[in-house]
């Protein structure tokens, strides 16, 4: 089985979206699959071919015609180019399989080719980025922008020979654009959770470092994107503060939001409770979850969270973390309140606070949420078990017609 993976970027760059396609070219490689990896032109400036930690990517060069920095026509650029790239990759390597991820650029590339080359074509939708460039501020909700790339994104979704997504919240919209259910097969998010161990002792250096050594500590560990509500989480600090006052919350990541939170941080006073740690090499997040006692996710209520699933409460929960997070759907899908975490109303800070007060008051409850919350990635968010329903769909499509 030679299956080519078209995608948005891949390693070195740093995403969620890079580390589900490390995570699921992994798995797929631990299979016996062959797997080929294409970038499209948004990787950025890079050479033709790259070695990127054992993973072999082939590049697709940016265009360099003038009009190519134009709206639409910059989209237009990515397509063609990358079809043609696509195109070369593809009549060398063979492979039986087109597997585009997210955005519909993508699929639109590998249908021109697959089409040609008579190739079937898998689509697999991490996200509506017409809902990812509307939270974050690129795009106006509802404007032609907006209803251009989501009109592209159903005509991809309608000429694919078989549609992934991530989660149940993007195929029940999916459906609702009168796609066939049959269809689409949600290939959830997964951990490896013999990467990480359950709860494990914190690093102490790592604390002494930091100046967390004995203290409580709340946080979060990823993107500091608006719609993380990570603001939220300051605003409800100082009322945890007024019940335990040794608190402190640890913030590692960064992104758009950085500077506004720091400001944020200096004018609510928090400049001592709160420590933004900057970006962590993957290998060594599990360190700093290991310092962290509760993590929270305060992600705000809007289309894009309440259809997407998150990848980092899997991480948490796989080390036997506690977390408290919002009650948008994407949070729901994966946290059940009271078993595996504890769900606040989104955008409630009081609520928040209310959540993370309960768990510092009713310790003897850790014990249960974090063995509970660790049991449940392994049993039902795995790599190895979400990875595997590929291979139904990949054996249908190569199946010689009746």
């Amino acid at each position: 089985m030679r299956i080519l993976h078209i995608l948005d970027h891949s390693a070195p760059l740093h995403s969620g979206y890079t580390f589900r396609t490390l995570a699921i070219l992994g798995q797929q490689r631990r299979m016996g699959w062959d797997t080929i990896h294409l970038t499209s032109a948004k990787q950025g400036e890079t050479p033709a071919e790259q070695e990127v930690d054992g993973w072999h990517f082939f590049r697709t060069p940016p265009a360099r015609r003038w009009w190519a920095r134009l709206p639409l026509l910059a989209q237009i650029a990515v397509v063609t180019g990358l079809a043609r790239r696509l195109r070369q990759v593809a009549s060398a390597a063979r492979p039986h399989v087109l597997h585009a991820h997210s955005p519909s650029l993508n699929a639109i590339a590998a249908l021109h080719v697959g089409r040609a080359l008579d190739i079937p074509v898998v689509y697999e939708i991490r996200a509506f980025w017409e809902d990812a460039a509307a939270d974050h501020g690129t795009s106006r909700p509802g404007g032609l922008r907006y209803r251009l790339t989501r009109a592209l994104e159903t005509y991809a979704l309608r000429r694919v020979d078989a549609i992934t997504t991530i989660c149940e919240g993007l195929r029940d919209d999916i459906i609702q654009r009168g796609i066939p259910a049959p269809r689409i097969t949600v290939i959830p998010n997964a951990v490896d959770s013999s990467r990480f161990r359950a709860a494990p002792p914190p690093n102490r250096m790592l604390a002494r470092r930091l100046g967390l050594s004995g203290k409580l500590v709340i946080g979060f560990i990823g993107s500091f994107y608006a719609y993380e509500g990570l603001a939220l989480l300051l605003q409800a600090l100082p009322r945890l503060l007024t019940t335990t006052p040794a608190l402190q919350l640890l913030l590692v990541g960064g992104g758009p939001q950085e500077q506004a939170l720091r400001a944020l941080t200096d004018q609510l006073g928090l400049q001592h409770q709160v420590i933004f740690a900057g970006r962590a090499a993957h290998d060594q997040i599990a360190e700093y979850y290991s310092l962290i006692d509760i993590l929270i996710y305060p992600r705000l209520p809007m289309r894009l969270t309440e259809l997407v699933t998150p990848l980092k409460p899997l991480e948490a929960m796989a080390q036997g973390r506690l977390i408290v997070a919002s009650d948008v759907g994407g949070h729901r899908e994966m946290i059940e309140h009271g078993k595996t975490g504890l769900l606040f109303k989104a955008g409630d800070a009081e609520a928040l606070a209310g959540q993370v007060r309960h768990l510092i008051r009713h310790m003897e409850l850790w014990p249960v949420l974090r063995s509970q919350a660790r049991a449940y990635v392994e049993s039902e968010r795995s790599w190895k078990s979400s990875v595997a329903r590929y291979g139904d769909i990949y054996q249908r499509l190569l199946a010689p017609a009746p």
